[in-house]
């Protein structure tokens, strides 16, 4: 499964880790994503998505109604 939010879209970030001699090699930082099942009055049913806790967040505080009806305009499966 690919470490992505379906609420914001945040991806993993690229870059190098850097050792105490100044050694650099690939890295990548994911996003906190977690399954998270909600009600959804406006479809009158339960929906599990991959969030991250900043979706979360944003979920808590637009709605999920609001939430779900922009993953939907977007042509994503719920």
């Amino acid at each position: 499964m690919s470490a992505v939010c379906q609420v914001l879209g945040t991806k993993p970030g690229f870059g190098n880790s850097v050792s105490h001699s100044h050694r650099r090699t690939k890295r990548r930082w994911n996003p906190n994503i977690q399954k998270k099942r909600y009600w959804v009055p406006s479809l009158g049913r339960h929906v599990t998505l991959r969030v991250s806790a900043k979706g979360i967040k944003t979920i808590d505080r637009r709605g999920i109604d609001v939430v779900v009806a922009g993953i939907l305009a977007r042509g994503e499966k719920v």
